[in-house]
This record gives structure tokens, sequence and C-alpha cells, in this order.
């Protein structure tokens, strides 16, 4: 028989302990720290630019939980928000689950599929993760139709030889008609149809991402290399399903696209190659904020050396990127950014492409064309480079012709493989550079390699990934509970959507054998309410800015004492609309709190808005594991609060005397059949 209504304000109640296996880690982030003297660049123009040994450092994700104050988005760097990823979600939540897997063709499906390359072993990780997990798995993704091995049933055959599982073809993303998602076997994997056949999937259209995850549970993104596009296979199908999480190599890519922001490893030079400055002028912001020296060594160069004065080619000259390339100069004489531009290059006759001969960069005769660097400029990259303790590598050394009998990007390759041998940290960004690396790479360098440049082009200019802010939030960190409570041992009390604290901050006051945590998504309010805890003392509340709908888990799990009670109050109307992706109650939510919840646990439930505290009943009872039951019996709201506190918007509506519809769950604290 159900216990009573818990009387927080009047009564103790004791319970069992709850018991969480912890997540096994796959990822070991690599950490670096700075050690010896910053060496001093070369000269330019005949005034030495110092590499500078002080200053602020970028902040980390990692570091911003030293403070005291903390925001799950506060700890996005450069417009990344820390994601839910499947390494986080609880493995026993999968079983049975219909899983979505966007990969990634251009790395699962090739000609050569190499295991040991890190992005093949990753995605190939995810997907039998997964199936291990007793997940039901959908694939989906696009590839190239204009060869014969790229159709549907090849495709399938290619993936079922990586993956050593059985994969079955569906022709058509209509799946449901094909085979209801309840009685796909799981020792099987489903792959729908390529969706380079439909428009819709580049349009981002709803109707078609509806269709794509109609029946599907849990959508897990693996293509790290789309995540800057705004597909409906990426973006769209997040609106409809209840957890939207990113895969094994999703999050290690993301993981060295962050590292790019990291500067804590000095000197920190960006090596620029490519073209197209125009385009990508925004992104030398960022590479200025965290880089001590720019070498530039694609046609790019052409553009600096024209804003330093260099006397070039006119035709090598892009007119419509002058004051983007001013404005770079600018930049770096500003931030103390050093500038290093070929001194000569390999150059090609325009009427006799076999003639070949090195000019100096300022020297280039109007019948000669550049097509690679020259050996003083590498020699000079090389001397310059030395010292350095991080190198990112982004754009190919390519120029508008090219010459097989010259190999300027694949000596580059060498000097930056020796670095790499010598605790030097390299990124090494796009196709052309990425394959080189992995040609002239010896096993004794270490370098990171990041195929897809636009991406990493988008991220240094400020710009959000769309397909990584579509993914659930997740809580950076484990809080310190320690420095929050003076007794992180006691029952805790979370109000999720806390407001402007009242409710909390009151019942904080009047319970001292229990500890409050307040949930709130908005910042502003959250600083309120930490003021007032620390202007009036409060040692047993605290409150996070947070999104509690994908953060609830990973925060309130590591708290060492139980989960007694939780509270929902009066959310916004709007956002608790079944069809708002963002709505606060959503099943993976309500999973958690009756996961984390000690048996005879409390869950409490108001709004002024009928509607609302109708759907808040029937989606606790729907995705409640059969563990949740109304106190009392309840089938008429409850007429008063049960605690003796009133929120702020609680107070606001009886004082025009209007109804609040509010209920009481318990969970039992016994096993029992759905």
């Amino acid at each position: 028989m159900m216990g009573h209504l818990v009387n927080l304000l009047h009564g103790t109640v004791l319970f069992n302990n709850l018991c969480f296996n912890d997540f096994p880690k796959f990822f070991k982030q690599k950490r670096y720290s700075h050690t010896g003297k910053f060496a001093k660049f070369h000269k330019f123009n005949g005034a030495p630019l110092a590499f500078q040994g002080s200053g602020d450092l970028t902040n980390h994700v990692g570091n911003l939980f030293n403070h005291k104050i903390y925001f799950s988005n506060g700890g996005e760097l450069n417009g990344i928000p820390h994601i839910q990823t499947l390494r986080e979600f609880p493995r026993e939540e999968l079983f049975g689950k219909v899983v979505m897997v966007r990969f990634d063709s251009n790395i699962l499906v090739k000609k050569v599929c190499d295991k040991k390359n890190q992005s093949v072993s990753n995605a190939v990780y995810t997907i039998k993760y997964l199936h291990k997990a007793g997940a039901k798995i959908i694939l989906v993704s696009d590839w190239n139709m204009n060869t014969p091995e790229h159709h549907t049933d090849s495709v399938t055959d290619f993936l079922s030889e990586v993956l050593q599982i059985q994969i079955v073809p569906l022709h058509t993303i209509y799946f449901k008609k094909q085979a209801k998602m309840n009685s796909l076997e799981k020792e099987n994997i489903h792959l729908l149809g390529n969706l380079s056949n439909f428009k819709e999937e580049v349009a981002n259209c709803l109707e078609f991402a509806r269709i794509l995850s109609s029946g599907v549970d849990i959508f897990v993104n693996d293509s790290f290399s789309n995540c800057h596009k705004v597909l409906a296979s990426t973006v769209g199908v997040t609106r409809f399903c209840y957890a939207c999480i990113a895969g094994f190599h999703f999050e290690e890519r993301l993981n060295l696209l962050k590292n790019l922001a990291e500067a804590s490893r000095k000197p920190y030079v960006a090596i620029i190659g490519g073209g197209n400055l125009y385009d990508k002028a925004a992104s030398f912001q960022f590479l200025a904020s965290r880089c001590q020296g720019f070498v530039f060594v694609g046609m790019m160069s052409f553009q600096v050396m024209h804003a330093l004065g260099v006397s070039i080619p006119c035709d090598l000259v892009d007119r419509k990127a002058i004051n983007e390339a001013l404005d770079i100069v600018r930049l770096a004489q500003d931030r103390n950014v050093q500038i290093l531009y070929p001194k000569d290059f390999w150059c090609q006759k325009k009427c006799d492409p076999k003639q070949l001969q090195v000019f100096p960069s300022h020297g280039i005769l109007d019948d000669w064309v550049p097509v690679d660097l020259g050996p003083a400029s590498l020699d000079e990259i090389g001397s310059t480079l030395t010292n350095c303790k991080k190198i990112v590598w982004i754009g190919p050394v390519k120029f508008v012709n090219s010459s097989e009998y010259t190999n300027g990007a694949s000596k580059l390759t060498r000097i930056l493989d020796k670095l790499g041998q010598n605790n030097c940290e390299i990124t090494v960004v796009g196709a052309m550079a990425s394959k080189l690396v992995r040609q002239e790479k010896s096993s004794l360098s270490f370098i990171n390699i990041i195929e897809n440049a636009s991406v990493v082009w988008e991220f240094l200019k400020g710009r959000k990934l769309p397909g990584v802010m579509a993914v659930d939030r997740g809580y950076p960190s484990e809080i310190n509970w320690n420095s929050i409570y003076s007794d992180p041992a006691q029952s805790l009390v979370v109000d999720i959507g806390s407001g402007n604290g009242l409710f909390l901050l009151e019942m904080a006051r009047r319970r001292q054998d229990l500890n409050f945590l307040g949930l709130e998504i908005n910042e502003k309010l959250v600083l309120r309410c930490l003021d007032s805890i620390n202007q009036y003392d409060i040692k047993n509340g605290y409150f996070v800015a947070t999104n509690a709908t994908s953060t609830f888990r990973s925060i309130v799990s590591t708290y060492p004492g139980e989960l007694v009670l939780v509270s929902i109050q009066c959310p916004n109307p709007d956002f608790n609309k079944p069809e708002h992706r963002w709505r606060m109650l959503q099943r993976s939510l309500i999973e958690a709190i009756v996961d984390l919840l000690a048996p005879n646990g409390k869950i409490y439930l108001q709004s002024d808005v009928e509607a609302v505290t109708i759907r808040m009943k029937e989606q606790f009872l729907r995705y409640g594991k059969g563990k949740l039951d109304l106190e009392y019996g309840q089938s008429e709201w409850l007429e008063e609060n049960p605690f003796g506190v009133r929120s702020n918007w609680e107070k606001h509506v009886l004082e025009r005397q209007a109804p609040m519809y509010r209920m009481m769950f318990s969970k039992s604290s016994g096993i029992r059949e759905v």
C-alpha cells in the first residue's frame, strides 16, 4: 500500500539508497600542459614580434567549473554547447528502442574502409554498441548515385561486411509501410534508401523529416561532416524523436574541433592554405585571439602579400578581397600576431608547362605562374615552426596550376611529422592535407585529422553548427556538491523551472534538514537567486542555469544523497504543446526523474492552466515505467499547496482568485508489471 503524502515541512522520511552503474568512458581526453619558455618568431620586415608568455588564456569548457557558479550553456565554446552523447546516455534505455543512426557515407561507404582509421573505428563502434545494447537500428545516409557499387543493395552488402552484422535494405524512407517498428528484428540492422534521391533532405522539409523519423524513439547523429548543414536527416528529425544524441565518431570529431580553441599551449601557429579569402576572412578574428602566428601557404598568401605592399602580378590578386586582406594585416598587428608568407615559388611558364623555375615572391615574371612553394619558403617555415607547441594546418598548399615535379605539400607534411614526434600538438584540416598526412606521417608522431574543412571554417567564423545545436544538451561537468552544500548527504529537493526562486529559497529557510536545487534556463534569474543565497548565507540551497529537459539526469545523478522530491510548477503553456521541440516535459526528462527518484519519493505538479496539468499527468503516467501512483488515489485536484510555500506565480494567480490545478505522484517502493 502506498504511503501517505509526505509532508516535507513537518516530517522526516527514510528511503533506500538508489544504485546506478557508471557508464564506461570510451574516450580519454588528451590533456597538455605548457612547459618551457616561449620562443621568439622570426623577424618580419625587420620588426621582431615575440610570442607573449602572459595574458588571458581562452576559457576551456572544463575550466569553467573551477568557479562556484554553474552554467550548463556557459560551457559553450565559440557557439558549441555541451551536448548529450551516446557515451553518457544510459545504456539500459537503449534496449528495445528504435534508434535511427545518421552515419557518414564518406567514412563507411568507401572502396577501401580502413578500420584502423580513428574515424572509421568510432563510426563502426557507434553502430555495434547500439546493436549490442539491444536497440532496433535504422541506418540512414546519402551517397554517390553515379556508380553501380553505390546502389542501395551494394551499399547494404558493403556495410554488412564492414560491421560483420547483417544489414537489411529498405528501398524507401517510408519504412513503416514495409515493417512496423515494433516487429523489427534487433538481430538485423536496417538501411533506408539513399537520401540523395530526395530534394526534401537538403530543403529540411518538415513533413519529410516527420516521415523519416516516424516510429523512431532515439536519434543518433554520427555524421560530423554534415553538422554545418541544415538537413532533414540531421536537424529536422530531432523535432520528432524523444532523445537526440551524438554518436562516438561525432563526439570525437567535435572534441577535436573544440580543441582548436584551447590556447594554453604556446606558441600556437595557424598554417593557412587554399584560397577564397573573401569568404573566410571572418575566421581570422577567432584565430588571432588564439594564435601567435599566421603562416600562409596557398592562394591566400598573394592577398596578404598585396596588403603588405609586396609587388606581385595583378592577376594573382582577388580584387573583391582587398579590404579583407588589409583588415587581417591590421588585426595581426593589433594582436601582435606574426605573419609569415612565402619568400619564393616554383613557377611554371605559361607557354611551356614543362619549364619550371624558382622566383622570389616579389619578382614573378608576367609569363610565369606559381605552382608550389619554393625551397627558401619551406626552409623558413620549418625554422619558424621549430619551437611551436601547437599547430593547426587548414587549407591545401594549392595554386591555380600545379606540377607533378614539385612536392611542397609533402615536404610541409614531413616538417609537421617531425614536430609531432617532439610533443607538438598538431591538427590537420581538409581532405587533401589529411590524405598527405596519412601517407607521409611516421608511426612515432601523433597528428589529429579533421577531414571536412567546411565544418572547421564555419566554426572559426563563429557560426553555430546546426547539426550540433539540434542535439540534446548535456551538462559539461560534475558539480562539486561539497562546495555548494554544507552537508551534501542530506536528501535533495529539485525544482525544475525555478524562476525567481522564491519558492525554493523559502523552502530552504524552513527545512534545514534538506538540500534544495533550482534548475532554471534563464541565467539572469539564476544570478539573482545566487545573490540571495549569498546574501542570506543559505547553506542548503543552490541554483543552476541549465535546460533541465536534457541535463537533469547528468546533473542529479552525481548527487551523493537521495532525491526525495521533484516539483514542476507552472511551466510556460506555449512551450508545453506536444509539437514544440523544446517543450519542458519530454519523455527523456520524465524517465530521468523516475529513474533517479528514491522509492516513495514524490513528484509535485501544478499549473494555473488545466490543460497543461492534465498533459503533465498523462505524460508521467505514460512514461513513468509503471512506478508512479497518484497520492491518495487522486481523482480530483489537490485543493491546497501541501508545502505551505507558494511560488511567485502561484501567489499572483490566487490573488486574482483564479484556480490552481495541483497533483502529487509517489514512486512505488517495489517493482510491478506495467
